[in-house]
């Protein structure tokens, strides 16, 4: 027997939650899963009981969730293996406490929550209910707010809404590790659903949100890409088709991936990856703040222009993902 404590959750940089997992509460083996080490990491995973769950299955599920964090606790002080990340995703802030208090102990290995639907009907008891968790907790415990609500959709409410939920968690700012999109829930509204060989960048009315959470929340939170539904197939198209959505996402400012299948993970990963001449050009633009004078060089590979004033904030970025996720030979 190993004589070893389970360390705290330690604090994670928001760009380190990476391919989020998501599993439902009443699944009695994901835990077997992860102690066997036999999903592929780097990854975090979410233990889902909400729109994975029925009505009729919650205090089951309820009951699986804490029995699977207690597990994981235990095994911790026997046995040595990668633990991801853990959040549960709840239905409502009073779930969320009554979770957290069933937990005791085990809280230590717990993340944080994941608030769906997050609006301004319920922001406000998501908060006040993190405040509290925050106070009994021995550790930090973060919460990821899925933005997805109606009033995303309505062009009369979008801009208000947004705004009053950045005024909202920017008061508890060091505690939103990001700030999550649901991409089905936007999609449902209007009865559409991508293939696998299309993005959802290319469904205009739901892209066009997307660019307004990243123009309210991009600057300042790392906000991560929708989910990708796609995971297995006679052929390798949907791993093409999700590489191509993760390039989207990058491209237009979310960095990360909701997925629902482990399948999924080591594809996000590698697109999280930067490539070496981003990599080269990221350190020689933060390395131009030694220059008094000159603030503008070529590329490392000759190609493009880089400019300490306008690319700091990106190479900033890609030295953080190539810290957690490699660089590409």
């Amino acid at each position: 027997m190993m004589d070893q404590k389970p360390e705290r959750v330690k604090e994670l940089s928001p760009y380190g939650v990476g391919a989020l997992l998501y599993a439902p509460a009443n699944h009695e083996t994901v835990m077997d899963h992860v102690i066997a080490e036999e999903i592929e990491g780097p990854y975090s995973l979410a233990l889902c009981l909400e729109d994975a769950i029925s009505d009729r299955a919650v205090d089951e599920a309820e009951r699986l969730v804490v029995a699977s964090l207690k597990r994981v606790w235990e095994t911790m002080k026997t046995k040595a293996f990668y633990l991801p990340h853990l959040f549960i995703r709840v239905r409502s802030a009073e779930q969320m406490e009554k979770l957290f208090d069933q937990l005791k102990e085990s809280e230590k290995v717990l993340t944080g929550f994941i608030a769906p639907k997050f609006s301004c009907h319920c922001a406000r008891s998501y908060l006040d209910s993190l405040a509290r968790i925050q106070k009994k907790s021995g550790h930090k415990i973060y919460l990821m707010p899925i933005l997805e609500s109606q009033d995303l959709i309505d062009l009369e409410t979008r801009r208000f809404h947004l705004c009053e939920l950045k005024r909202q968690l920017d008061a508890v700012k060091p505690s939103i590790l990001n700030v999550r999109v649901g991409g089905n829930d936007l999609c449902k509204e209007f009865g559409v659903r991508r293939r696998s060989n299309e993005t959802i960048y290319q469904i205009s009315c739901i892209s066009g949100v997307l660019g307004d959470i990243i123009a309210c929340f991009g600057r300042e939170y790392v906000v991560s890409g929708p989910v990708w539904e796609y995971f297995t197939g006679p052929d390798e198209g949907w791993k093409d088709g999700l590489k191509r959505e993760v390039r989207m996402d990058l491209l237009n400012g979310f960095v990360g991936k909701t997925v629902i299948h482990p399948n999924q993970v080591p594809v996000v990963n590698e697109m999280l990856k930067v490539s070496g001449e981003d990599y080269r050009d990221a350190k020689e633009i933060l390395r131009m703040r030694e220059h008094e004078q000159v603030l503008v060089s070529k590329s490392a590979g000759g190609g493009r222009m880089n400019e300490f004033k306008t690319h700091e904030r990106w190479a900033q970025k890609i030295l953080t993902l190539a810290g957690i996720y490699g660089v590409h030979s």
